[in-house]
């Protein structure tokens, strides 16, 4: 399950993102989305877990949680559109 996080501290390395979300299952990828031009965080990422009932139950409790002092949001990413 692929899913979209936003609002996350623009100092969160992947790693500690990765630990937020390892506690409702497997994770298979962290990234965190940055600025081409200055490599700085732009303050969303997508995070994607193995099992889509571990993903749901990390969407449903942690969005509107508080990570490093900042309220994230968390949901099921869309697929892409053009």
């Amino acid at each position: 399950m692929n899913i979209y996080v936003a609002n996350i501290p623009f100092s969160l390395t992947e790693k500690e993102l990765e630990s937020v979300f390892a506690e409702y299952g497997d994770v298979l990828s962290v990234k965190i989305i940055k600025d081409k031009v200055t490599g700085k965080s732009r303050g969303f990422a997508f995070v994607e877990m193995e099992n889509e009932d571990d993903g749901e139950k990390a969407v449903n409790e942690l969005d509107q949680a508080q990570v490093k002092g900042r309220e994230i949001k968390v949901k099921k990413a869309l697929p892409r559109t053009r």
